[in-house]
């Protein structure tokens, strides 16, 4: 009998679903770095065995939106909690459990199974931790409770294996040689995203967003034109640098990664370009992908 089905994965911000969902994967589909509101979209990672396909949703972290862009983050975390066969609830040991309580209502009423990922385990000690699982019990008493450390990627296996237990029995929803639902230009705008993230301080990288405008490849070879879109003339200079310095270095890092990642030779060239308040405007937001629907 083979089993499928979808397992996403929620939570506030800054927890290690990223981590996890990579971790799950066992390929790099999420950005995972140290700041908040890393991942702005619903990323989907397929694992195949012969007798399973589990379809994992990494989403946005879960907050109060300030404007459009987060309402759209938002939508995508809430959508999560109206499909999915089982929900993984990711915390960690340093987090307030009520933070966010709305969502976590919205999670108690699920009658799916829900797995609650206390995560960062070897951050804390025993007793710390068996507080936190008595009052995490206390908030959602019908989930399992499944503490792990997904960046040494302890308990992981374990989590894996009670997944594929839960999972209902299905034939595969997708091709078994399948990764992921996202296009390639999506993981190169990701890519280079993830380096913006690393290499400029403050406002910069929640300002930013990157479009693929050419994608060409062949056997060996990816030629890659993109535009990183930034709010303001004064963010262009910061992303570009004194005589385009930064630019440079952050193709460089990016072209790494990609080479990485595609296994090709890449070709990147990168432009700046300035969209004033795209965060706060809906047909820019559908343009750059951020439609839930």
């Amino acid at each position: 009998m083979h089993k499928a089905g979808f397992v996403n994965i929620v939570g506030n911000p800054n927890v290690g679903k990223s981590t996890l969902m990579n971790q799950l994967v066992g390929e790099r589909i999420s950005i995972a770095t140290f700041k908040a509101q890393t991942t702005r979209h619903r990323i989907m990672g397929i694992v195949n065995t012969d007798d399973a396909q589990i379809v994992f949703s990494d989403t946005p972290g879960v907050l109060k939106p300030n404007y459009k862009l987060q309402e759209s983050m938002l939508a995508f975390s809430e959508s999560a909690l109206t499909d999915a066969d089982i929900l993984l609830y990711v915390t960690d040991v340093v987090e307030n459990p009520e933070k966010n309580i709305e969502f976590l209502e919205k999670v108690q009423k699920m009658s799916i199974p829900v797995i609650l990922l206390i995560n960062k385990i070897d951050q804390s000690d025993q007793k710390t931790l068996g507080t936190l699982v008595t009052k995490w019990h206390s908030l959602l008493p019908n989930a399992e409770i499944l503490p792990l450390s997904a960046k040494n990627k302890f308990g992981v296996d374990i989590l894996l294996k009670r997944i594929k237990e839960l999972l209902p029995d299905s034939p595969p929803y997708f091709d078994k040689e399948q990764l992921t639902d996202k296009p390639a230009r999506f993981f190169v705008s990701e890519i280079i995203r993830e380096k913006i993230l690393l290499y400029y301080d403050k406002e910069i990288p929640y300002s930013v967003e990157v479009a693929v405008q050419s994608f060409k490849e062949d056997d060996r070879h990816i030629n890659i034109h993109a535009v990183i879109y930034v709010e303001r003339d004064s963010q262009k200079g910061i992303i570009i640098g004194h005589q385009g310095v930064a630019l440079k270095k952050l193709g460089s890092e990016a072209r790494k990664s990609l080479e990485r990642f595609f296994d090709k030779k890449i070709y990147l060239e990168l432009f700046v370009k300035v969209d004033k308040d795209w965060r706060s405007s809906k047909r820019e937001l559908d343009n750059f992908g951020y439609n839930p629907e």
